[in-house]
């Protein structure tokens, strides 16, 4: 027998909303200057520290390259980020990405389960999530940074959720938007669609996923195409 489509695991920034440009990196611009320091990162830089998952993380590996690694402050501007980051959200400045509210909205009227699985802190997403509460509705459960040892593009955050799913990978799909994630996704035996952005990278970085689309609204994407990706 095929296997029928029981659950979605969607990634938060980038898929859910573009919360890399329109939010984190204003934000860690905003703690940075906040604290005095003469950093700034540009799109370009930010694309590149992007291959750091984490946002602590993230400030570690500038750290390593233009200064002393420091973790307490490290630890401070992160969360100097965070309330910069909450603020975006609040004025409504980074809005969902097209056709990502109709899907999960198709998909929880339809009885799949569906989980949010991201690299960023319990606090980012409840950020994003508490501003759009028509899809915060949608989800049973939240995998975030805070609850893994290894982030994206290791497996884990994906395998933890499909434990608590009690779930196959076989019938799950992730949706993801970074080459660390497909990588992650597809290390749990998920097949995976990618919505692109300006931060995914090439078709080479992709070629593994099931389907790519530039946003999930082009078609526009429904739960039936989903379903005929499984293998």
């Amino acid at each position: 027998m095929m296997p029928r489509l029981q659950a979605l695991l969607w990634d938060v920034d980038g898929t859910l909303a573009d919360t890399e440009q329109q939010g984190h990196r204003p934000a860690f611009n905003a703690a940075f200057a906040a604290a005095g320091l003469p950093w700034h990162w540009d799109t370009s830089t930010y694309q590149r520290l992007l291959h750091t998952s984490g946002g602590r993380e993230r400030i570690l590996a500038w750290m390593a390259e233009v200064a002393q690694r420091d973790e307490g402050l490290a630890a401070e501007l992160h969360r100097s980020k965070q309330q910069h980051y909450s603020e975006l959200l609040r004025r409504g400045s980074v809005p969902l990405r097209p056709g990502v509210l109709a899907l999960a909205c198709e998909a929880a009227a339809a009885g799949l389960q569906q989980w949010i699985v991201t690299t960023s802190g319990r606090a980012a997403v409840a950020a994003l999530l508490h501003n759009t509460p028509e899809l915060e509705a949608c989800f049973g459960g939240w995998i975030c940074g805070d609850d893994v040892q290894r982030k994206k593009p290791d497996p884990e955050a994906y395998t933890l959720a499909l434990e608590h799913l009690k779930l196959p990978a076989c019938e799950v799909l992730a949706i993801e938007d970074s080459p660390q994630g497909l990588a992650a996704a597809k290390g749990a035996g998920l097949e995976v669609v990618i919505t692109t952005d300006n931060w995914s990278g090439g078709a080479t970085a992709l070629a593994e996923a099931a389907l790519v689309v530039e946003h999930l609204s082009q078609g526009p994407v429904t739960l039936k195409q989903l379903s005929a990706l499984l293998p």
